[in-house]
């Protein structure tokens, strides 16, 4: 027997997925108006920034924001690009390295204090940045790395939050294919690097994700410990750029920076939701 549906049930349904599309509609604008904002500034002459009302579809587009900012030898862009790339890659290698070894100590190795010092490290994600920001800036002052592209890479290496991420995956491997390799005579690097390291490959994806947008996007402590303009990345450009430039060379400024972490995002966005989403359905 086929059960009858309320005729009051199916508008009702209806009318519910309306709100939650209208909704989401709202958001979306919400999201990408300043966003569009940016671009349709790259893109308009200088003349015409200051028009009232705003024009969001305007049909005066020109390039000339771009060539200003290439042109200009006092915003030596492609340097400053290439500053983000190596300061951006070389990052995001050492914290993933660093990460997934720390991580499988504390998911695989036994030593005195493993948990105490697990437990003291997750602590430490309470911790808010600005306490830490000047006794960083006197260690680093110290080790003379101050002025460097080392001094950025330094203080993240310690990521808590990826040695936890990590630390989760690694638990979620059997501990039989690890003592099926110990039969084949394997030791605990190539355990590590030929057995476990493969199988959490989504996981290093998100860890290396969120590294790139981190670093990428970073200005507070590029703004602390670089005095060099030469060293300057992308991001903290911008803040020269807003002095030294008009506001559309400015805004082109904004769009070259905001790319590569859009892009990156957009090519990895699914490998991102799968790992955050397993984290926790194993572990200890």
């Amino acid at each position: 027997m086929t059960p009858t549906i309320p005729k009051s049930a199916a508008p009702l349904g209806l009318n519910i997925s309306i709100l939650k599309w209208l909704a989401f509609a709202v958001l979306t604008v919400i999201v990408v108006a300043p966003v569009w904002h940016v671009v349709i500034y790259a893109l308009m002459p200088e003349d015409t920034q200051f028009r009232w009302p705003f024009v969001w579809l305007p049909l005066e587009a020109t390039l000339a924001n771009f060539a200003r900012l290439f042109a200009d030898p006092e915003t030596p862009v492609v340097r400053w690009f290439m500053n983000s790339l190596i300061v951006t890659v070389g990052g995001t290698a050492l914290v993933v390295a660093v990460s997934a070894l720390a991580a499988y100590a504390f998911a695989r190795l036994s030593f005195p204090g493993r948990d105490t010092l697990f437990f003291i490290l997750l602590i430490g994600l309470m911790v808010p940045t600005a306490v830490t920001l000047i006794p960083t800036f006197l260690l680093l002052r110290d080790l003379k790395v101050l002025n460097t592209h080392a001094a950025l890479w330094v203080p993240a290496l310690v990521n808590v939050g990826g040695v936890f991420l990590l630390r989760q995956q690694f638990f979620s491997i059997p501990r039989e294919l690890e003592d099926a390799a110990r039969v084949d005579g394997a030791g605990l690097w190539r355990i590590f690097w030929q057995v476990d390291l493969p199988l959490i490959g989504p996981a290093l994806i998100v860890q290396a994700v969120l590294s790139f947008l981190f670093f990428w996007n970073d200005l507070l402590w590029p703004l602390v410990v670089l005095s060099d303009r030469n060293l300057y990345t992308l991001t903290l450009s911008l803040l020269f750029l807003s002095f030294r430039t008009g506001i559309g060379t400015y805004f082109a400024g904004a769009v070259l920076a905001a790319f590569p972490a859009f892009a990156f995002y957009s090519i990895f966005q699914r490998q991102i939701i799968e790992g955050v989403t397993t984290v926790g359905l194993t572990g200890r």
